[in-house]
């Protein structure tokens, strides 16, 4: 697609400028044969103004009157992409990018958003540098029937709260299924999907059972998963551990390795639990499967549990590795993988998030402490990018929301197979940074970017 990017100027009234007169570069306006002295619509978001087009010979810029710019979001400085459609007269301007955020810290200027505020910066200078402009806004200002949202966005060196239409495309970035799940949100994302035809990727959270049971519908997957089922009954219990030496217990909305539980056969000696916390695992055992059964009794009333085969994972070092693929859709809207990391549980941990003590290592470095031969590495790699893509593109086919980024969660275990242990729809935006940290853009960031132009037809 040919784009061209405009910069903004917003300057007042002058023999030309009122608003509902923009002045638009002569060479632009020639080459997308925007007609000048005439009434045309001009389109930012889902605002429409009515306006008439001078050519002038400036250089790339469309210059606004501040009243104008005010009414539909625009601000000095902004660098945007420009189309005319000569079918229905109308010049676009964007991609305005929404992002839905859990919290706004409003009394801190310098982490406005809190943890998550660098990655909101980084999104900022991504739209910069691809021609578009991205706004942040939390629950609250989510409203039934809105026609404009109340956001924050960065320019001139600090974060503000302005008025802006409803975006081109909205990311979904809120961090918690209660906040998620709220009347408002929800009302709020089919509203302007209906009206205004604003795409809204990574949708929704995905549960464990939801995933598995819909992943389970290709064949082609098959070989990617493990024995999974929605934790029912003392029966299921006891048929799995008749097939498997190992069970985990995984509550199915859960994130951060929390909760985890995992069940194991010892010989002769019972079963033994290890239950995740903050400083480890805590071990427990007991005499037979019943009484595990009762033992967990309690937990299971209070939360649903997925139940899992275990599998005897690589290690390095002693410790369990799996590994995290970042797989995006980027400017052709086409599933991609962005990165893959190894992930080395801490010692004392069965699981490998980074927040229960996990470190980070490239996959080469993790099948270098393994006993594979070189060939059979380079194989297990090739294999762990074939499951990423046809995993995302399993749950595209099978899941009926929009997701533009998926953190899929594999693991290999010592005779080199693939599994799939979870996939995530909020992936964390530290747990897979590349581990080089010297681009000051990371590409998954910009990935987000260029996918939400794609989306937007800019």
């Amino acid at each position: 697609m040919t784009r061209t990017k405009v910069g903004i100027s917003i300057q007042g009234t002058s023999i030309y400028l009122d608003d509902r007169t923009v002045v638009l570069s002569e060479a632009i306006a020639k080459k997308w044969k925007v007609p000048t002295n005439q009434t045309i619509t001009m389109r930012f978001g889902s605002a429409k103004q009515e306006v008439k087009v001078v050519s002038a010979a400036t250089s790339n810029s469309l210059r606004v009157n501040p009243t104008l710019a005010s009414k539909i979001g625009l601000y000095q400085g902004a660098r945007l992409n420009l189309h005319y459609r000569q079918n229905t007269s109308t010049l676009s301007i964007g991609p305005l990018i929404g992002v839905m955020i859990s919290r706004v810290y409003a009394g801190s200027k310098d982490r406005p958003f809190g943890a998550i505020t660098a990655f909101c910066k980084e999104m900022t200078d991504a739209c910069e540098q691809f021609g578009a402009m991205v706004i942040f806004f939390p629950p609250n200002e989510m409203h039934a029937n809105a026609q404009t949202v109340n956001a924050y966005s960065y320019s001139n060196g600090s974060w503000s709260k302005k008025t802006f239409p409803i975006p081109n495309v909205i990311y979904n970035r809120l961090t918690s299924r209660r906040f998620e799940n709220r009347t408002n949100v929800q009302q709020f994302m089919k509203d302007v999907k209906a009206r205004y035809a604003t795409e809204i990727f990574n949708e929704k959270y995905l549960d464990k059972t939801e995933v598995f049971q819909a992943l389970r519908k290709d064949n082609s997957l098959h070989d990617f998963l493990p024995e999974s089922y929605l934790f029912k009954n003392y029966q299921m219990l006891k048929s799995m551990a008749a097939r498997h030496p190992v069970l985990f217990l995984k509550p199915i909305t859960g994130s951060l390795g929390k909760g985890i539980i995992r069940i194991r056969k010892e010989p002769g000696a019972g079963y033994v639990c290890h239950f995740t916390n903050l400083s480890g695992a805590r071990k427990q055992s007991f005499p037979s499967l019943t009484t595990v059964f009762h033992a967990l009794s309690g937990k299971l009333k209070a939360q649903r549990y997925q139940l899992q085969q275990g599998l005897d994972l690589i290690t390095a070092d002693g410790n369990p590795v799996d590994f995290r693929a970042l797989v995006q859709r980027g400017a052709t809207g086409q599933w991609a993988i962005t990165s893959i990391v190894g992930r080395i549980a801490g010692t004392q941990h069965f699981v490998s998030n980074l927040a229960r003590g996990g470190s980070l290592t490239t996959v080469s470095g993790a099948l270098a402490k393994t006993s594979f031969a070189s060939a059979t590495r380079v194989s297990i790699t090739a294999r762990l990018r074939k499951a990423s893509l046809d995993i995302a593109k399993g749950i595209e086919t099978q899941i009926p929301y929009h997701f533009g980024e998926l953190g899929i969660d594999l693991a290999v275990d010592k005779t080199g197979k693939v599994w799939l242990l979870e996939v995530n729809s909020k992936p964390s935006k530290d747990d897979n940074t590349p581990l080089n940290h010297e681009r000051k853009i990371r590409p998954s960031v910009k990935q987000i970017v260029q996918y939400a132009r794609y989306l937007a037809k800019f």
